[in-house]
């Protein structure tokens, strides 16, 4: 089914999504997408700066606490010769007067996470969409306000997460669904990313510049850093989670069961921070997040996930995809594909690109060049413009609240499950059963989404 063919028939009514007012996402396209940024901060002037490209977005409003990200926002509506935004700054809740504005169709939330649950609600309470930044919430309960708010009030919610849209992924997606890989019983992916020069620095350099957090340092290592010290938890699980759930219908037709979380013990931060100043205070410190964490999941329909977040040892980056069938594997740690009876050899693995070119999806062969220099190898672009189509057209967002609340509340779980001696815990059904009816709708062609 063409996604515009579904769009029409009103599908996504009968999968669970009550909107209001009534015909509100079949009203006629918009030519503009009218947006209001909450946080420019360095992952929020990606999103800007992406913005500021298309012909088909105005941003309206910017907010931040802070003068420098304001400043270097106010450098790049320069660089672009695009019309300065209106700003709004001072406390935590600056924000609340840009959702009061009725001249924004959508806002962009890339501010810490313990803001997100509140000004996602408050956005939504205001009659915009929200394209908000990885972690949708802190609780399980705030998971659910999320979704509640979001039937409520008939405004969508999209996690921005990027790696859905990461050309090898869609690549695979699209081998997934040509039954390439047979039936899918077991998958992998994760978080692999030496994050120490990030939650560390002195304050003048992001990235290695000293064994700061909090007040001291830069960008994220001013509240992220805290995270690792407060929680014992899979701390960053979407960028694995969200496409491995297109992979096996997550929330449309599958749905994830149950989890077991274990976590190693912490040793990286501390050890990182004594190498660089020894005696530092700030190796002294227990960080309670374990340096490896590991979540299994249990799925509906069978299949098993295996989540690893690992962050603070020296390691290459990674996200540590998996796709195992009864046909054949893909991994992407080796970049090795292997289909029986149709690789080169027996027993021999393929490299990755052979197949993953033969399967390039429509997606990236229509929108390439446009994405080119986009963040993190165009995956940005893709991401960005799957949302502003969605505010334009009056539509979904292709990953919806569902999907957004499902792949970020493995966080709280987890921490749950580690925290209780690696309890099973249940997986919330936040669609209510509506799981076993929905589609998987998810770039089913080139039309963008």
């Amino acid at each position: 089914m063409q996604r515009r063919d579904f769009i029409k028939q009103g599908s996504f009514i009968a999968a669970g999504l009550t909107i209001l007012p009534s015909g509100f996402l079949f009203a006629k396209t918009n030519n503009i997408a009218r947006l209001g940024f909450i946080g420019v901060g360095l992952r929020g002037r990606g999103h800007v700066k992406g913005a500021l490209q298309r012909d088909d977005v105005e941003i309206v409003a910017i907010c931040d606490t802070q003068a420098e990200p304001l400043k270097l926002t106010r450098e790049l509506f320069s660089k672009y010769n695009k019309k300065l935004p209106q700003e709004y700054t001072g406390g935590i809740d600056a924000y609340k007067k840009l959702l009061e504005r009725k001249d924004i169709d959508a806002v962009i939330i890339a501010t810490p996470w313990q803001f997100h649950h509140s000004q996602a609600i408050d956005a939504m309470k205001s009659g915009k969409y929200v394209g908000c930044e990885v972690i949708a919430g802190l609780s399980v309960k705030e998971h659910w306000d999320i979704v509640n708010t979001s039937e409520k009030t008939g405004m969508p919610y999209m996690t921005l997460e990027n790696v859905c849209y990461r050309r090898d992924v869609m690549a695979v997606l699209n081998m997934v669904r040509q039954n390439v890989f047979g039936e899918l019983v077991h998958l992998e992916a994760g978080y692999q990313h030496d994050l120490r020069p990030v939650l560390f620095n002195d304050g003048k350099q992001f990235h290695g510049g000293g064994v700061e957090f909090g007040e001291k340092a830069l960008a994220e290592a001013q509240w992220r850093t805290q995270f690792n010290i407060d929680r014992n938890a899979d701390l960053y699980p979407t960028h694995g989670a969200g496409p491995v759930m297109n992979y096996i219908d997550i929330n449309r037709g599958n749905r994830f069961t149950n989890l077991v979380s274990f976590s190693s013990k912490a040793r990286g931060l501390s050890d990182y921070v004594e190498k660089l100043s020894p005696g530092h205070k700030n190796a002294k410190i227990n960080y309670k997040s374990g340096d490896v964490s590991t979540t299994m999941i249990n799925c509906a329909n069978g299949e098993t996930v295996l989540l690893t977040h690992d962050t603070h040892l020296p390691r290459p980056y990674a996200i540590g995809f998996r796709v195992q069938g009864t046909n054949g594997i893909w991994e992407d740690v080796a970049k090795s594909i292997y289909i029986e009876n149709k690789s080169k050899k027996y027993d021999q693995w393929d490299p990755a690109d052979d197949w993953t070119s033969k399967y390039d999806h429509p997606l990236w062969k229509k929108y390439s060049q446009k994405a080119a220099g986009g963040g993190h190898g165009g995956m940005d672009w893709y991401v960005l413009n799957a949302f502003i189509l969605a505010v334009k057209d009056k539509k979904q967002t292709p990953i919806d609240v569902y999907d957004s609340v499902t792949m970020s509340v493995i966080l709280p779980l987890s921490e749950q499950s580690i925290a209780k001696g690696n309890a099973s815990q249940v997986f919330p059904d936040f669609t209510r059963g509506k799981w076993k009816t929905r589609k998987n709708t998810f770039a089913l062609d080139d039309s963008g989404y």
